[in-house]
């Protein structure tokens, strides 16, 4: 009976879009285009209303644009980096959204961590939890 188990060789990548990977890759994806337009726009064209909270929805696309790169690139380096970028969103989620709830006076616009991503149906604060399970399991 032949070997059905697999083993990488040095220059092959593991997949990590398989299965679950494939939704956490699409709603990662999502998530670029909807923090990156927002922030786009508003940078663009009403800045000085709430130049924090739009800043702050820019570099949530960044995260959100490396994570989704990480994810289809695959391979154990690519993993890493998701998981350490997936605790570090997290960790902004969870920094912006106590901040808006204690300080609301400092966004007069919401950003896309506001309220711990209320706006986009928690789902900023349920991703990279989510993510770093998988990336986890991945290993």
């Amino acid at each position: 009976m032949p070997d059905t188990t697999t083993t990488l060789t040095p220059g092959e990548r593991k997949r990590l879009v398989s299965g679950p990977g494939l939704l956490l890759v699409w709603l990662y994806g999502v998530m670029v285009v909807g923090a990156l337009s927002r922030s786009v726009y508003q940078i663009s064209t009403e800045f000085d209303r709430a130049p924090l909270a739009y800043a702050l929805s820019a570099a949530a696309a960044l995260v959100y644009a490396f994570i989704t790169y990480s994810l289809v690139r695959g391979g154990e380096t690519a993993r890493k980096a998701a998981r350490i970028c997936c605790a570090a969103e997290l960790a902004g989620v969870l920094a912006v959204g106590t901040w808006t709830l204690v300080r609301p006076e400092a966004f007069p616009d919401a950003t896309v961590w506001s309220d711990f991503g209320m706006g986009y149906l928690f789902i900023p604060v349920i991703l990279p939890v989510t993510g770093m399970l998988w990336l986890r399991a991945k290993r």
